[in-house]
């Protein structure tokens, strides 16, 4: 597999631009492309929230908020779907933001990435990566821009923050688009090692067992306290658009609630305001805000369920480290025994540090006050995650390849070495060296000794120079 095996899908005549013209590609130099494609996905994601966040103001007016205000809030919107923090005047820093609408501006920027590589006819992956800088950092100027013009004296979103993180998602969503767009993702990752592989489809393969796990405990959880949500929505009793509204932002707060679940599987559990844990063991929580996704969260010192469910719900991470351990064998199977857990626990460690870095994101500030600290522990995550996933993908790479060894063995020995006996080359052939013929007697000192590897020996062996004191008699 080449780099230019990677440039053949852009080579058909569908991947001359969105207006299929061939010779527009060459009349507009990348860094215009790329500033085009900066603008229109901030300007389709500003488009969409604006229009929700002006449905808010029609059915509900505000006063003091006119249409310069609702394109402030619209701006402020944005910038929080980039997880950008906002300084509420009287409330102090809200940081737990919905993760969910990472996925708008996400999308928009992957679509970017996708077009400026086959516009301009991209083959190689460093061009690639070029082309993701070239959305980036017009994108992070463009977020900064707006974080400045949206302070007011009641929200004011951090510039640096919103520069930072416009970049850093414009980066990875432009990449992994413009990535995808030279090749499926098989072909991509035949041009890594089979190692680096095997590591990154276990721990690929752990984090969405985990996942899986967490939404299914998220699901009955909410299922189980259906009551409770349904008196939350009644007590704010929104209308009929405001609960459309309200859902939507139920939905973008649900990967928070995940990976909540997530940290709840794992042991350290989170918090929701200083003071208050919910973990498998038992729960310890303060007064709540009136958020239906809130209602969902056990109460009582010991656990809600059965003692069984709890050990069950503890054994799901060690469950995905073994999954993650037989896909590390799976894809790489290595004759080194102690090559296959080492890979396992990278693997293992890999998804410890995903887990911990979404657990960061996951979280936040509500306020100076008492729900300042809310989320997971980012660093206990990380921890915990690498050691209980780590541990039993090691430990399950380990039997795994070990078995595959006993297994494969001779058949590897032959094709490897060519010898029907399944003895390598250069093995100690001294063994062979038996005594054949016994001397004249019993108790005689002397034994002959016949060598079988003689004939081969003196046919490998340079031939002898005639003349010279060797054949004197």
């Amino acid at each position: 597999m080449t780099t230019s095996a990677l440039g053949a899908r852009s080579a058909g005549p569908g991947h001359d631009g969105p207006s299929g013209d061939p010779t527009a590609v060459k009349t507009r130099p990348l860094l215009i492309a790329g500033a085009l494609a900066a603008g229109a996905a901030a300007g389709v994601g500003l488009a969409v929230l604006t229009i929700l966040v002006l449905i808010g103001w029609i059915a509900a007016p505000h006063p003091g908020l006119g249409l310069v205000g609702v394109l402030r809030t619209a701006a402020v919107l944005w910038l929080v779907a980039h997880h950008v923090g906002v300084q509420v005047a009287g409330a102090g820093r809200i940081g737990m933001l919905p993760l969910g609408l990472v996925l708008l501006p996400g999308t928009l920027l992957w679509r970017a990435g996708r077009w400026l590589v086959r516009a301009h006819g991209i083959v190689r992956p460093g061009h690639a990566a070029a082309a993701a800088l070239t959305i980036a950092v017009p994108y992070a100027l463009l977020a900064g821009l707006l974080a400045a013009g949206s302070r007011t004296m009641l929200a004011a979103p951090s510039v640096l923050q919103a520069v930072a993180a416009g970049f850093f998602v414009a980066l990875v969503a432009a990449g992994f688009g413009a990535t995808r767009a030279l090749a499926p993702w098989s072909q991509v990752g035949a041009l890594m090692s089979p190692r680096l592989r095997s590591v990154l489809i276990g721990a690929a393969g752990s984090l969405a067992l985990v996942a899986a796990a967490a939404a299914l405990l998220t699901a009955m959880a909410l299922a189980s306290h259906v009551r409770d949500f349904g008196s939350v929505n009644g007590l704010l009793a929104p209308g009929v658009v405001g609960a459309g509204l309200l859902f939507l932002a139920e939905l973008a707060y649900l990967p928070n609630a995940i990976i909540w679940a997530i940290a709840y599987l794992l042991g350290p559990g989170f918090a929701v305001g200083a003071g208050t844990i919910v973990a498998p063991t038992g729960s310890a929580l303060g007064p709540l805000p009136a958020f239906p996704l809130l209602a969902a969260l056990p109460q009582g010192p010991h656990g809600s369920g059965p003692a069984w469910l709890t050990v069950l719900l503890l054994a799901a991470p060690y469950l995905a480290g073994a999954v993650g351990g037989l896909l590390v064998v799976r894809i790489a199977p290595t004759m080194v025994l102690e090559a296959a857990p080492i890979r396992g626990f990278c693997s293992g460690a890999l998804a410890g540090v995903v887990l911990g870095v979404l657990a960061a994101f996951a979280g936040g500030p509500l306020g100076d006050g008492r729900m300042a600290a809310v989320g997971p522990s980012a660093w206990q995550v990380t921890v915990v995650a690498a050691l209980e996933i780590g541990i039993a993908a090691a430990v399950t790479a380990g039997l795994a390849n070990w078995r595959y060894v006993r297994v494969h063995w001779p058949a590897v020995e032959t094709s490897r070495f060519g010898d029907p006996d399944g003895r390598p080359d250069g093995a100690d052939r001294g063994h062979d060296l038996a005594p054949q013929q016994p001397g004249p007697g019993k108790d005689s000192p002397h034994t002959i000794y016949l060598d079988r590897w003689a004939g081969d020996k003196a046919a490998n062996s340079p031939p002898r120079r005639s003349g010279g004191p060797s054949v004197l008699p």
